[in-house]
């Protein structure tokens, strides 16, 4: 009996990818309303999905994570990255529009800086993740 149960399942894994699935199609209806009830509004939905776009390029993070360090000139973020000043320009602006860095103006020179904390916070548990989900 354990054959042929490991046979099912040895067929299962090799036609989903190794993924598990149910065997049967059914569900709780009452975990699933739960559930439902528990989700992110469609808007909010979208929302985190730009947040998350607007992550994700490698010069956008490193912008983020350079300002973690505190307040910089354009200047400055386009040494740390290695890049020039218009592309980094263009990057900074991406951020800002999506805000999350915040500038201000002093004479001829323009600061950039996070406009959340919490932002570099949430960043670090990510890394911490990541290391973490690779290291096991």
């Amino acid at each position: 009996m354990r054959t042929i149960e490991l046979q099912k399942r040895n067929k299962l894994q090799s036609r989903n990818g190794n993924a598990e699935t149910c065997k049967v199609i059914c569900f709780n209806t009452e975990k699933v309303k739960d559930v439902k009830k528990s989700l992110p509004t469609e808007k909010e939905f979208e929302e985190l999905v730009q947040f998350y776009a607007s992550l994700g390029n490698l010069s956008r993070l490193k912008i983020i994570f350079a300002l973690a360090k505190g307040e910089l000139c354009v200047c400055d973020i386009a040494n740390v990255l290695g890049l020039s000043i218009p592309a980094t320009s263009h990057q900074l602006k991406y951020l800002y529009e999506q805000k999350l860095l915040k500038y201000r103006n002093d004479g001829k020179m323009v600061y950039y800086s996070l406009n959340s904390e919490r932002l570099i916070s949430i960043l670090k548990d990510d890394v911490k993740f990541i290391e973490n989900s690779f290291m096991e």
